[in-house]
């Protein structure tokens, strides 16, 4: 590993207060606190026992603290093989089984759909990855019929997702747009 100049924590749940090594990789940007905060204060009451995917799970920060607060499997994906190495040693020293997918999250959604309660969708920026990962977790059924949607992006980007995604909530923080979406399945796709 290039080294871990940072540590982020985990805000709540029974893994309050551990720290996560944050490894030096281009483009990887872990969820602030305060974002968490008020994510999972959105998701409190829907999180007990969901089933969730990490989908560009970078420091795994989103899925760990799903897990710390009552999530009962996250599944974590991730192409870059040191970001993945640091995710299996932070679950590890934490003592939290969960599966790590060391591939771009594109093929990981060509392999057998699982339907997922909630799913954090936080792509690296740059790759503008929303739309095509959004519609392929629409269409191939990786979503439960109320799935919970984590979208993040630039502050003044909204992505454009399927239309029976429907704004929950949103927010903003620095240059970061953040926003919590739900499924209604009986909505056309566009």
């Amino acid at each position: 590993m290039k080294g871990a100049p940072g540590r982020i924590r985990i805000i709540g749940g029974t893994l309050r207060n551990s720290r996560l090594d944050v490894p030096d990789l281009p483009g990887l940007r872990p969820t602030p606190e305060r974002v968490r905060e008020t994510l999972f204060n959105w998701l409190a009451p829907t999180l007990a026992g969901s089933r969730a995917l990490d989908l560009c799970a970078g420091t795994g920060a989103l899925g760990i603290e799903a897990l710390s607060r009552g999530a009962a499997e996250v599944q974590f994906v991730e192409p870059d093989a040191l970001a993945a190495q640091a995710l299996r040693a932070n679950l590890a020293r934490l003592k939290v089984p969960a599966q790590v997918a060391g591939m771009d999250a594109g093929r990981f959604l060509d392999g057998a759909p699982r339907p997922f309660g909630l799913v954090f969708l936080d792509p690296p920026f740059a790759l503008e990855l929303w739309e095509p990962l959004a519609a392929r977790l629409e269409r191939g059924g990786w979503l439960a019929p109320q799935a919970r949607i984590y979208v993040e992006s630039p502050r003044e980007r909204v992505p454009a997702l399927p239309a029976n995604w429907l704004l929950h909530r949103e927010g903003r923080a620095g240059e970061v747009r953040y926003a919590l979406y739900r499924r209604s399945p009986g909505l056309p796709l566009s």
